[in-house]
């Protein structure tokens, strides 16, 4: 099993509709590609003053290739900027 771990940041500055828009379109994306979503909420209790994500998101795969090919699809470029214009995000791949 491979794991996408992602860590959202809401800025009130951006757009957070765009951002809206994308959670809709991209679980259609992730399911085509065999993704399975394990959490996916903001509901986000941090432990330490340094990591506070506004929303955690962590995804099952069971490939690697799966993944890759999930975030490099063309479906996943075509909607990839209403998430890198509306929030800010760090992600990891655990395997």
């Amino acid at each position: 099993m491979v794991y996408f771990v992602a860590t959202i940041y809401f800025d009130e500055s951006k757009d957070k509709g765009a951002y809206l828009q994308y959670i809709q379109r991209v679980k259609p994306i992730v399911d085509k590609y065999n993704g399975r979503y394990i959490a996916r909420s903001e509901n986000v209790t941090s432990l330490s003053e340094e990591w506070k994500p506004d929303r955690v998101i962590i995804i099952e795969f069971d490939t690697r290739e799966q993944l890759e090919k999930c975030f490099s699809s063309e479906e996943y470029r075509n909607i990839a900027s209403l998430r890198e214009n509306s929030v800010d995000s760090k992600a990891v791949i655990i395997e």
